[in-house]
């Protein structure tokens, strides 16, 4: 299965983060599974490619060429893919994934699960989407979430494909 895994290329200040990203990424490659993510070689996206690759994973990244003008891309990674634009990455990671996964990361995290989330809810999209609620991190998106089903502004129905998951081993679970 491809796991595409959306994250941040910062590291954050939380030493708890590069740990969890470090146990997901064991558990990706460690699990015959492959990694689909952004492509670059610092913060917390490093990490998750390196520790994939160091579990014998295969990992490919999806970088666009603006970063790659920028030197940020990741050199080891099993298969490299350059894209026109950010436009263009989304989509091709989008493309290759067999389920997502949002770690904690910054806007463009935010950006692109949110991305996944309405083509989920439009049915347009019939794969896990996983949020990875590491230390509560995701808890204000789960409760804006259902509050849109409170005010009649969604439903259960249309969110059913989406997945809060405190610990990796919900996130097994969910991905069987």
């Amino acid at each position: 299965m491809n796991i595409t895994v959306y994250l941040g290329a910062n590291s954050g200040n939380d030493p708890a983060l590069a740990c969890a990203v470090r146990e997901l990424g064991t558990w990706i490659g460690a699990s015959g599974n492959d990694l689909v993510y952004g492509g670059s070689r610092v913060g917390l996206m490093g990490e998750l490619a390196d520790a994939v690759l160091a579990a014998s994973g295969e990992v490919t990244g999806v970088e666009p060429q603006e970063f790659i003008e920028a030197d940020l891309q990741h050199e080891g990674v099993t298969r490299l893919i350059v894209t026109r634009d950010i436009p263009g990455r989304r989509a091709k990671m989008i493309e290759l994934g067999d389920a997502f996964i949002a770690f904690p990361g910054g806007t463009g995290t935010l950006e692109e699960i949110s991305e996944i989330i309405s083509n989920v809810c439009l049915g347009h999209i019939d794969r896990p989407c996983v949020l990875y609620n590491l230390n509560g991190f995701y808890d204000e998106l789960e409760a804006l979430l259902a509050k849109m089903v409170r005010m009649g502004l969604s439903t259960t129905e249309r969110q059913r494909g989406i997945s809060f998951a405190a610990t990796l081993d919900e996130i097994r679970q969910l991905l069987g």
